[in-house]
C-alpha cells in the first residue's frame, strides 16, 4: 500500500512541476505603420487568458500566451486589432506588429449656457442640481458612485432578475462563462491600471463579448445614474457590472432554494 502511495505521490509531483514549467510567452513590438516608430503604452490584452500588459519606450511587450490565444492591442488614435497566437510565434521570437492611426473628427459640441447674475443666493438657484444618490463600490474610494434611485442591494438585484426582457438575465444566466471573466479581471492588477485610465468600453466589450449598447443597458438595469454611465471610467464600470453580478448569484441561489 505504502509503495502505491509513493508512486501516486511522485506521479503528481512531476505532473505538477510540468505543469508549473508549460507556461510560454509571445515577445512583440509595436510600431505605427505609417512612421516605424514604436509606440510606447500600447495596451495589449490575452483574451483567453484575461492578463494584460503594456509596451515599453521601445514599443516592446513580453505576455504570457498559449498557441491559439487572442491577443486584442489597442492605442489611443489608433485602430485596434486582434493578433492570434501562433506555435511560430513562440517558437521563433519577437514579432513586429503595426498599428494604424485612425482619421479623428470632432463631434458637434452642445454648450449649455448659465445665465449668471453675480448675486450668489440667485446663481445658486440657476445651476442645475444632480438629484442622483451615491453609495460605494467595493475596490474604489468610499466616496461612491451615483444611481439613478436611492435603493438597497436587495431592491436593485431583484427590480432586475425579475424583469423578463433584461439583460442582466441575458448575460449572467444564459453566459455564466464570459461573466466569470469579472474575477479574473478584478484580479489582474495590470488590466485593473489599463481600464481605470480608458472611458472607451472598448476592452470590456472584448473582454465579456457584448456591444456597447448591452454593456449600458446591464449597467441601467443594475439602477445606475445616466450620469455615472456617462462619465465613469472602465473601471468603475467593470466594479459596478461586477457588483450587480455577486448580487444576482445570491437572489438566484434563493429562489432556487425555495
Amino acid at each position: 500500500m505504502k509503495q502505491y502511495l509513493v508512486l501516486i505521490s511522485t506521479i503528481l509531483t512531476l505532473s505538477l512541476g510540468f505543469s508549473q514549467t508549460t507556461d510560454t510567452y509571445v515577445n512583440g513590438v509595436i510600431i505605427n505603420a505609417s512612421e516605424g516608430e514604436p509606440l510606447e503604452r500600447v495596451n495589449i490584452v490575452n483574451i483567453t487568458k484575461v492578463i494584460g500588459t503594456t509596451t515599453n519606450a521601445e514599443g516592446e511587450f513580453t505576455l504570457r500566451a498559449s498557441a491559439n490565444d487572442t491577443l486584442h492591442l489597442s492605442y489611443l488614435g489608433f485602430k485596434s486589432i486582434k493578433v492570434r497566437v501562433t506555435n511560430d510565434w513562440i517558437k521563433f521570437g519577437t514579432a513586429t506588429i503595426q498599428l494604424n492611426e485612425l482619421a479623428l473628427a470632432l463631434e458637434e459640441v452642445v454648450i449649455n449656457e448659465f445665465r449668471l447674475t453675480g448675486i450668489l443666493e440667485v446663481d445658486i438657484q440657476n445651476v442645475p442640481i444632480n438629484n442622483n444618490y451615491r453609495y460605494s463600490i467595493s475596490g474604489l474610494p468610499s466616496t461612491g458612485y451615483e444611481a439613478g434611485n436611492r435603493s438597497n442591494a436587495i431592491t436593485k438585484a431583484l427590480g432586475a432578475i425579475f424583469n423578463p426582457a433584461d439583460f442582466l438575465y441575458k448575460m449572467f444566466g444564459r453566459n455564466p462563462n464570459e461573466m466569470k471573466k469579472l474575477k479574473q479581471m478584478k484580479q489582474d492588477d495590470e488590466i485593473r491600471n489599463l481600464l481605470a485610465s480608458r472611458f472607451d468600453r472598448e476592452m470590456l466589450m472584448v473582454l465579456l463579448q457584448v456591444d456597447r449598447v448591452d454593456l449600458d443597458e446591464i449597467v441601467r438595469q443594475c439602477n445606475y445614474s445616466a450620469d455615472f454611465i456617462n462619465s465613469a471610467n472602465d473601471l468603475q464600470m467593470l466594479d459596478a457590472i461586477s457588483e450587480c453580478y455577486e448580487e444576482y448569484k445570491v437572489l438566484s441561489r434563493g429562489r432556487k432554494n425555495r
